[in-house]
């Protein structure tokens, strides 16, 4: 069965999202990381970095949420294999995380970066209800986990982006979400 490693209020709770929406056995494996746990040599062994998220999967291990989302949306998701199709999935895990979480959540870039960014993006959904379309898919986990964050971590008006507010709560209502993050409020 595949582990998720990963601590209390940890970037695990976004693969955890991925794995409750794919319908994915799995153990989540809490690391206690206010007592170094995760600097351990066992959990080392699996992540020399020392960091959370990792899963293990058989023999396999990998670490960083985008990665590990985009190897579940391979091996257990419903994506194409269109190298162009799976260059756009990608492309949105990485700007999740490269770009969208610290243009909000980095406070010396949030006035420059944050306009720019959520206006982009309430272009797209009010064209759509998904990043990718009409269908929920990998990258909505991606993006939308760092959106849905906002609330849960930061008080900023997004009255200005109605299409974003809109997505969030969609995604928000889902019980995939419910049940990895939506304790967290």
């Amino acid at each position: 069965m595949l582990k998720l490693y990963g601590g209390a209020r940890s970037r695990a709770s976004i693969v955890q999202w991925y794995l409750e929406e794919l319908g994915v056995p799995y153990e989540f494996v809490l690391l206690d990381m206010q007592s170094g746990e995760h600097r351990q040599p066992d959990f080392l062994a699996i992540n020399p970095m020392g960091k959370v998220p990792a899963i293990v999967d058989g023999d396999f291990q990998l670490w960083e949420s985008g990665a590990i989302l985009f190897y579940l949306a391979q091996k257990y998701g419903n994506i194409s294999s269109s190298l162009e199709e799976q260059a756009k999935i990608n492309q949105w895990i990485i700007f999740g995380n490269a770009t969208l979480g610290p243009g909000i959540f980095v406070e010396a870039n949030r006035e420059r970066e944050m306009p720019r960014l959520m206006t982009a993006l309430n272009q797209i959904l009010e064209k759509q209800p998904f990043l990718l379309g009409d269908e929920f898919s990998v990258v909505d986990v991606a993006v939308g986990s760092i959106l849905c964050y906002i609330p849960m971590m930061l008080k900023l008006d997004l009255s200005e982006y109605p299409a974003v507010v809109d997505y969030m709560k969609r995604l928000s209502e889902r019980p995939a979400f419910q049940k990895a993050i939506g304790g967290r409020k």
